[in-house]
C-alpha cells in the first residue's frame, strides 16, 4: 500500500509522494510528513554492508515513492544520481568523517537534488506538462539544485540567494549555467530570501507557473537524505553510531531523524549549529525563539535564524509548530509553538551545540596540524560540536562541503589556496548572469511573470 503524507499544519488532506514533491509546500502552509514512517528490517539493514550507495539509496526510498515511482524507475533514479565516492575515513579510535562533497558542485546537497530532480522530470513527463521551481539558498544548495536541474525538459529553475551572503564561488556554481536556469540575487539575507519563496507558494496570481520547490521544505530533498546515514552506519563495524551534523535549515539532521525511526541503529544525534543558536537554547528551555536577524558566520549556509525543518522536527516528537500569519498572508511571527513536543525524548535523542567562529578557527588550524585534515567551516562546526557533546564513540561527523568553496577563510587560517576539485577547474573563468532585486514581494511577483 503507498505511503500518506500528511502536512504538519494538520488541515490539508493526505497526499502521495508524488503530489507532495510537485506541490512542495502543502496548501495550509505547513511540510509535508510520511505518515506513518516505515520501518526496515533489521535483515536488509545488516545487508547494506555490501552494497553500493546506489542500492541501498533504492532500498531505503522504496517505501517512500511506492505508488509514484516504479522500483524499475527508482533504480534508474538512484544508479544516475549516485555516481560518485562517499569516503569514510578514520580520524582516531571512535571518531570518523563521512565525506559528503564528493558530488558535482561539492556539496553535500548533491545527495537530495540529483534525485530529486530525476523524480520531477518523471513526473513532468507523465504530465505532459512544464514546472517552475523555486529555489532560496544561503550558499551551497543554489549551486546543486542549479546543476541537478540543468538541461531537465519542462522545468525551469529560479534560484534565489543573499548577494553579501554567498561566496564568489558558491555564486558562480549557481548563476553560470543559464539555459533552464535563473539566478536572482536577493539584497537581503537569506531568510528574506526563504520568505520570498514561502509566499510565492500562495499566491493565486502564480498558479499557472506550476510551482514547486527544491529547497528541505520539499519531500523530494528530504527523503534522500535518510540515505546517506544507513550507508555511513554500514561502513562501520559497530552496533550502533552516534552522528554530528552540521544544522542550517535542519534538513540534514531531518534525513537522520527519519533514518533512525526506519530502524537504523543510531546512540544520539548532535545538532551542530553556529553562532545562530535558536536550537540548543530551544532543547535546553523548551521556549523557542527565532536569532533575528541572523548572524552571519563563514559557515555560511548554516546562517539562518529560523531553520524551516523545525517545524518537521516538533512533529516527529508530536508537537505543533507554525508560522503566525496577517491577512495579506506576511509572516507576523515565525516559529510559533502551539503543541508542544516531547522535549524529554527530543533531549535523549538529540545534543545541541552553537560553536563560535573563533572555536570553527581553531578546529580548521589544529585537524590540519594535528592529522593533516583539512576542514572548511561548516564540517569545523560538527568536529568541535562532537568534541563538546563527549558522546560514546564511535562519531561519524558529516564533512558537507569542500574547502575550495572557501579560499579566504583557507588562506587566512593556513596560508594556503584550498585544492581544486578536478571537475570544477574553469569554474572561475565562466561567464556569469543574474538578475538583482530587493526583498519587496511584489517586485519579486512581477519578476516571476515577466520572466
Amino acid at each position: 500500500m503507498a505511503l500518506s503524507f500528511r502536512s504538519t499544519n494538520r488541515l490539508s488532506p493526505a497526499v502521495s509522494f508524488r503530489e507532495a514533491i510537485l506541490r512542495g509546500q502543502a496548501p495550509d502552509g505547513g511540510l509535508y510528513m510520511p505518515d506513518p514512517v516505515p520501518v526496515l528490517s533489521r535483515d536488509l539493514i545488516s545487508s547494506f554492508r555490501h552494497m553500493s550507495y546506489a542500492k541501498i539509496a533504492a532500498a531505503v526510498m522504496q517505501p517512500f515513492v511506492a505508488g509514484s515511482v516504479s522500483d524499475e524507475e527508482l533504480e534508474s533514479v538512484c544508479a544516475e544520481a549516485y555516481t560518485f565516492d562517499v569516503p569514510v575515513r578514520q580520524v582516531e579510535d571512535g571518531l570518523f568523517l563521512l565525506y559528503l562533497d564528493r558530488g558535482p558542485t561539492a556539496s553535500f546537497k548533491d545527495f537530495a537534488a540529483r534525485a530529486m530532480a530525476r523524480f520531477l522530470g518523471i513526473f513532468a513527463r507523465q504530465e505532459k506538462t512544464s514546472l517552475t521551481v523555486l529555489v532560496a539558498t544561503s550558499g551551497d544548495t543554489g549551486g546543486a539544485v542549479a546543476d541537478a536541474f540543468c538541461g531537465v525538459p519542462e522545468v525551469e529553475v529560479v534560484v534565489l540567494f543573499p548577494l553579501a551572503e554567498v561566496t564568489e564561488r558558491q555564486r558562480k556554481q549557481m548563476t553560470t549555467l543559464g539555459g533552464n536556469v535563473t539566478a536572482v540575487a536577493i539584497e537581503g539575507k537569506f531568510d528574506d530570501c526563504q520568505e520570498l519563496v514561502k509566499r510565492a507558494f500562495s499566491d493565486p496570481a502564480l498558479a499557472g507557473l506550476r510551482l514547486t520547490s527544491a529547497n528541505s521544505i520539499n519531500v523530494g530533498r528530504l527523503v534522500p537524505q535518510a540515505v546517506y546515514y544507513f550507508f555511513g552506519a554500514s561502513r562501520l563495524e559497530a552496533e550502533s553510531v552516534s552522528f554530528s551534523v552540521p544544522c542550517g535549515n535542519f534538513g540534514n539532521l531531518m534525513g537522520g531523524l527519519l533514518a533512525s525511526r526506519m530502524g537504523l541503529p543510531v546512540k544520539r544525534f548532535i545538532a551542530a549549529v553556529n553562532e545562530n543558536d535558536e536550537f540548543p537554547r530551544f532543547l535546553r528551555s523548551g521556549v523557542y525563539a527565532p536569532v533575528v536577524p541572523s548572524r552571519v558566520c563563514s559557515s555560511n549556509a548554516m546562517n539562518v535564524g529560523h531553520p524551516s525543518n523545525l517545524a518537521r522536527l516538533v512533529a516527529l516528537y508530536g508537537g505543533w509548530m507554525t508560522d503566525e500569519r496577517d491577512e495579506r498572508g506576511s509572516v507576523v511571527r515565525k516559529g510559533v509553538v502551539k503543541e508542544a513536543p516531547d522535549m524529554e525524548r527530543m533531549r535523549r535523542d538529540i545534543a545541541s551545540f552553537s560553536v563560535s567562529e573563533e572555536e570553527v578557527d581553531d578546529t580548521i588550524r589544529r585537524y590540519f596540524r594535528q592529522h593533516g585534515i583539512l576542514l572548511e567551516p561548516h564540517g569545523a562546526v560538527g568536529v568541535r560540536a562532537a568534541e563538546m557533546a563527549a558522546v560514546v564513540p564511535p562519531v561519524m561527523c558529516l564533512e558537507t562541503a569542500d574547502p575550495w568553496k572557501f579560499p579566504e577563510k583557507i588562506r587566512e587560517l593556513l596560508g594556503t589556496d584550498p585544492p581544486v576539485p578536478p571537475h570544477l577547474a574553469g569554474m572561475e573563468t565562466r561567464r556569469e548572469s543574474f538578475a538583482t532585486i530587493g526583498v519587496e514581494y511584489d517586485a519579486f511577483r512581477s519578476f516571476l511573470l515577466k520572466r
